[in-house]
């Protein structure tokens, strides 16, 4: 009943708690029912003249549209921005929409490029291991390390050092059809 030290005399109080459990059990009827509807779902859409497969094509075209998506977010490290003002958003996301669009067009021409002059792979991978469907972002990894430096003395221009392209490097400008000389300082 109290604090202390039990003793002889001590009195002591029975207190009764409730405990809950839970059981599972399964449900037949349940069962059977969400087998019937396995792997169907609805698809809902507001293209008023579109025929069902029209929108079953459409959907089946979203898993292209989710790795673009994925790409904002990886690639182009697309993160919440703290704007107040919806026209500098809209600006920002359009800025992002253009370089998804010319990320995708330079996957497009390196791809065309393979196909046009019958080549099945290139080393984009570490190890240089082969990439037959090479992206964005392992061409650009490809081209990161380049590099041009101006030796300056007293504000006057000495040199400069032209970044050294390698044969994957020409390999790939070769396939988009630009001349090396794109990396070079107009004379």
């Amino acid at each position: 009943e109290k604090r202390g030290r039990p003793g002889s005399g001590t009195r002591y109080v029975r207190k009764e708690r409730l405990r809950f459990s839970a059981a599972a059990r399964v449900k037949d009827d349940v069962v059977v029912a969400d087998e019937r509807s396995d792997g169907m779902f609805p698809l809902i859409t507001n293209c008023k003249d579109s025929s069902l497969p029209q929108i079953l094509a459409a959907y089946k075209f979203q898993p292209k549209l989710e790795k673009r998506h994925e790409q904002l977010k990886s690639v182009q490290n697309l993160a919440p921005v703290w704007l107040k003002n919806a026209s500098r958003i809209e600006a920002l996301l359009f800025l992002y929409f253009i370089a998804l669009l010319v990320h995708a067009l330079l996957e497009r021409e390196v791809r065309m490029g393979m196909v046009r002059e019958k080549v099945d792979c290139l080393p984009l991978y570490p190890e240089e291991r082969d990439c037959s469907a090479p992206s964005t972002e392992r061409i650009l990894d490809v081209f990161a390390p380049l590099q041009r430096h101006r030796l300056r003395k007293n504000g006057r221009l000495l040199r400069i050092f032209e970044p050294e392209l390698d044969d994957l490097h020409k390999r790939i400008l070769q396939l988009v059809r630009l001349p090396a000389s794109a990396f070079r300082v107009a004379a």
